[in-house]
C-alpha cells in the first residue's frame, strides 16, 4: 500500500515543544518565532525534515503557519482547514487564526507592543516578510532573521530526504530538456539578465525532464538551480540521487554541484540575475544584495510554461485520466455491493483498483475518504484513530487520484449510502450545478480564476450556502497535483491559456453533519469561433466518471444543465463500456443512464 493510516498529528506533545521553544527563545532574547509550513524550495509539499509546523503543533495541513508570542501562539489556516485544526492542536496551547482575513502582522500587533520575532530567512519568500514588516512599521515591534529555532530543539528530526531521481521519457514530456533551457534562456536574455535562480521542484524537474522521489505522493527531487542566459543550468542536489543514465540524460551542460554551494555559485553568475519574489527563500536576496551582485524581481519562468501543456502532456493526461476512469468505475460498482465497510477498508479497496492498472506509480495525494460528518473535513485524512463505519443513509465523500508516468489525476465523487435525505440531495444538486455551470462556460481570453469562480458558487449563492476554499487548482502532468500559478480562484488574477489544466471542484460542508465535493479535471482549449469572433477560451473535460444520479434532484436542473449531464454520462459509458470488467458494465450502464 502505498497509503498508511497512522495517526501524525501529535497535540499531546505541543504543549512541551511550544516551552522548549519559548526557552530558546528567552535565551537567545528574542520575543517570539514565525514558523511556517515552507522549505528552502518554497513548494507546497515538503520532506518530514521539513514538517516543523506539524512537529510543533500537531496541524498537519498543506497550508498554514504559527506565530510563537511569549504568551501565545496563533496557527494560522485558511478555510480547508478550520474544522480540521481544531481537533489536532492542543487548543489550551495553540490558538486557531482564521488566515487570510486576519495577517500574521495584524495579529502580531494585537497581541504585543514591543519585541522582537525572529524568522529563518530560508523558509520565507521576501514578499511573505515585507507584508509583516509593512504592517508592524509603526509599532515598536520587528522581525528579524534569526537562527531555526525548530531545527536546535527537534531532537530526532528526520534526515534530508535522498530518493533516486529518474528520467521522464520524452515522450510524455514532448520537449527535450535542451530545448525547455533554451527557450527559458532566450527569455532571460531578451531580459537583460544573466541568469535566473529556480527554486520550486516541480519547475526544475520540468525544466530537465526528470522526476524524483523526495517527497511524499509527488514525483519530484528537491533541489535548486541557476540557468544562465546561454542555456548551461548549475544544479545543486545531492550526487547520490544521481545514477549515469540520468547524468548522462542531463549532458554536458547541467553541472552538479552540493547542496549548499547555491550561494557560492551565485557570486560567479555575469550579469544580473533574476529573483522571484514570490517562490525564492529571502536568505538568496539577502546574499545579493549584501554583495553587492546585481538583481531584478523577476517571475520564475519554469512556472508558466509548464502550465500551459503541450500536446504530448495533454495526451497524456487523458491517456491517464481513461485509465483512472476504469480503476474508479470498477472501485463504485464494488462499493455499491458492499456492506459494513470502514473508511480505511474503502481507502484500501480504491488503491487496490488503481494498482490493478499495473501503471500506477504512487498516488497523487493521500485518498480522502470522509463519510458523514468526516466528509465535512474538506481535507480529512483517515487514520487508525478517526476510522469510522460507514453508516446507512449518509453520504460518502471519496477524493483521490493516481500517479502515472504519462498524467496526474485527481477526481472527487460524493456517493449515497441509502437514502441521506432530501436536504442532502438539493444541496448535492446545487454542487453538481456549479459544476456543470464551470464545465460550459466559454470565456473572453485574458480572464482569470477570479472571473471564473462565482459561476461554480452561484447556485449556492441562491440557497445562502457557500464553501471556504477555491474552486480549482492547477494540476501537474505527472508532477504535482497541486500546481500554479494558474487557479480557479477568487483570489487569482492569472489569466488562462490554452493548454492550462485545472480541477473543477464546487463543494458544500455542514460541520458535524456531512461534506459533499464533485470534482473533474479539464484543460483549457481555444473555443470554437462564433458571434463576432472575439477569441474565446472554453475548458474541455478530462475525467470520465459518473456522478451519483440517486442525488440529483431532476426538477432542480434547468434544461441545458440536464442536457450536459446526460451528454456527460453518454460519454462516460461510450467511453469506458469496453473498458470495464463484465461485472461494471451493468453499473455503469444503470449509472449513466438518462435523467
Amino acid at each position: 500500500m502505498f497509503q498508511s493510516f497512522e495517526t501524525l498529528a501529535s497535540p499531546e506533545h505541543g504543549a512541551g515543544r511550544l516551552a522548549q521553544l519559548r526557552a530558546a527563545l528567552k535565551k537567545a532574547d528574542v520575543q517570539g518565532l514565525i514558523v511556517p509550513r515552507a522549505d528552502v524550495h518554497q513548494g507546497e509539499y515538503v520532506a518530514e525534515r521539513d514538517q516543523r509546523l506539524q512537529w510543533l503543533t500537531g496541524f498537519t495541513g498543506s497550508a498554514g503557519l504559527c506565530v510563537v508570542l511569549p504568551d501565545v501562539a496563533g496557527v494560522f489556516v485558511d478555510g480547508r482547514y478550520r474544522t480540521q485544526v481544531k481537533s489536532q492542536v492542543d487548543l489550551a496551547h495553540f490558538t486557531p487564526v482564521d488566515w487570510p482575513e486576519t495577517q500574521p502582522g495584524d495579529w502580531i500587533k494585537a497581541h504585543l507592543t514591543t519585541g522582537r520575532i525572529g524568522y529563518d530567512p530560508w523558509l520565507h519568500t521576501p514578499a511573505e516578510v515585507q507584508k509583516i514588516e509593512d504592517a508592524l512599521a509603526a509599532t515598536g515591534v520587528k522581525i528579524l532573521p534569526a537562527p531555526n529555532f525548530i531545527d536546535q530543539i527537534w531532537a530526532d528530526q528526520p534526515a534530508a530526504p535522498q530518493g533516486k531521481a529518474f528520467v521522464h521519457p520524452l515522450e510524455f514530456a514532448g520537449e527535450s530538456h535542451a530545448d525547455k533551457r533554451a527557450r527559458m534562456a532566450a527569455e532571460l536574455a531578451a531580459a537583460g539578465q544573466g541568469a535566473c535562480v529556480i527554486t520550486l521542484p516541480d519547475s526544475l524537474c520540468w525544466l530537465l525532464n526528470i522526476r524524483g522521489a523526495d517527497v511524499p505522493r509527488n514525483p519530484v527531487m528537491l533541489g535548486l538551480a541557476i540557468l544562465h542566459a546561454d542555456g548551461r543550468l548549475d544544479l545543486f542536489a545531492d550526487a547520490a540521487k544521481f545514477d549515469d543514465a540520468l547524468l548522462a540524460h542531463l549532458g554536458p551542460d547541467v553541472t552538479l554541484h552540493a547542496p549548499d554551494a547555491l550561494l557560492d555559485g551565485l557570486s560567479r553568475v555575469q550579469g544580473k540575475i533574476r529573483l522571484c519574489k514570490k517562490t525564492a527563500p529571502l536568505a538568496v536576496g539577502r546574499h545579493l544584495t549584501q554583495n553587492k551582485i546585481p538583481f531584478d524581481w523577476g517571475d520564475d519562468p519554469c512556472q508558466m510554461a509548464k502550465a500551459c501543456k503541450n500536446a504530448a502532456e495533454i495526451e497524456g493526461m487523458r491517456s491517464a485520466h481513461l485509465r483512472d476512469a476504469v480503476a474508479m468505475v470498477e472501485f463504485l460498482a464494488w462499493l455499491d455491493g458492499a456492506s459494513d465497510l470502514t473508511e480505511i477498508a474503502v481507502a484500501q479497496k480504491l488503491e487496490g483498483f488503481r494498482r490493478a492498472t499495473n501503471a500506477l506509480h504512487d498516488l497523487s495525494f493521500d485518498s480522502i475518504v470522509g463519510s458523514g460528518p468526516n466528509g465535512a473535513i474538506m481535507h480529512y485524512r483517515v487514520t487508525e484513530d478517526t476510522n469510522r463505519p460507514i453508516g446507512e443513509n449518509e453520504l460518502l465523500l471519496v477524493d483521490s487520484g493516481g500517479q502515472y508516468v504519462d498524467g496526474t489525476t485527481d477526481i472527487t465523487r460524493t456517493v449515497a449510502r441509502g437514502d441521506p435525505g432530501q436536504e442532502a440531495r438539493e444541496c448535492y444538486t446545487r454542487v453538481l450545478q456549479g459544476t456543470i455551470a464551470i464545465s460550459r462556460l466559454r470565456f473572453a481570453k485574458g480572464r482569470a480564476g477570479r472571473d471564473l469562480d462565482g459561476f461554480a458558487r452561484w447556485p449556492l449563492w441562491q440557497a445562502g450556502m457557500d464553501f471556504d476554499h477555491g474552486t480549482g487548482h492547477g494540476v501537474g502532468a505527472f508532477l504535482s497535483v497541486h500546481e500554479g500559478p494558474q487557479r480557479l480562484s477568487y483570489t487569482s488574477d492569472v489569466p488562462f491559456r490554452a493548454g492550462m489544466i485545472l480541477s473543477n471542484e464546487p463543494g458544500y460542508y455542514r460541520e458535524g453533519e456531512f461534506g459533499i465535493r464533485l470534482e473533474n479535471l479539464i484543460v483549457v482549449v481555444d473555443a470554437p469561433p462564433m458571434g463576432d469572433h472575439r477569441p474565446q477560451l472554453a475548458f474541455e473535460t478530462l475525467t470520465w466518471v459518473p456522478f451519483d444520479r440517486r442525488l440529483v434532484v431532476v426538477d432542480m436542473l434547468t434544461a441545458g444543465e440536464r442536457d450536459w449531464l446526460n451528454s456527460y454520462h453518454a460519454e462516460v459509458r461510450a467511453r469506458l463500456e469496453v473498458r470495464v470488467s463484465a461485472g461494471a458494465v451493468e453499473w455503469l450502464r444503470a449509472a449513466t443512464a438518462g435523467v
